[in-house]
């Protein structure tokens, strides 16, 4: 399976210089328990962006430099050649930026959102709009804002309605 996850603002969007608008622990929490033994898809600037190579995951880095090699990870120069890295019965996390999402649009089965109740104008990297002639949201959990959590969000899993 094929699937997006991201966390997004009212207004889709994903950060500013390459880097969060929000700390959410429960969210990174979240995104450990669902990405782990999994495949990640990512561009050049999200994998920069992590710490490190996330433990438990096989990382592949997007790019469209040749020249490009990190310690950790797979590099590929197509999405084609992405899913073709990560074909086992393990799951696809693609989890940014804005132009790797959009390029999985299309191609994804699910999206596992978490979305942070307030706007965030700074913002310079979004996520793409997608239609809900072509989506189902089928299941969504609020989280009310607390002493860890500056904001409150939602979570919020959509399935790809059979043509």
């Amino acid at each position: 399976m094929i699937i997006l996850i991201a966390a997004i603002g009212e207004n889709n969007e994903l950060g500013k210089d390459n880097d969060l608008l929000w700390h959410l622990p429960d969210d990174f929490k979240r995104f450990k328990e669902l990405t782990s033994h999994h495949f990640l898809i990512m561009g050049r600037k999200t994998f920069e962006s992590l710490p490190g190579p996330l433990p438990n995951r096989v990382h592949i880095v997007l790019t469209q430099n040749k020249s490009y090699g990190k310690t950790g990870a797979v590099v590929v120069y197509s999405m084609e050649e992405a899913l073709r890295k990560a074909e086992s019965k393990k799951d696809v996390f693609i989890i940014g930026g804005g132009e790797i999402y959009s390029l999985g649009l299309d191609l994804a089965d699910k999206i596992e959102l978490t979305l942070v109740h307030g706007s965030f104008p700074e913002a310079d990297t979004f996520f793409p709009k997608f239609s809900e002639d072509e989506w189902e949201l089928v299941s969504e959990k609020r989280n009310e804002k607390d002493d860890r959590h500056k904001y409150a969000f939602t979570y919020e899993t959509w399935v790809r309605k059979k043509k």
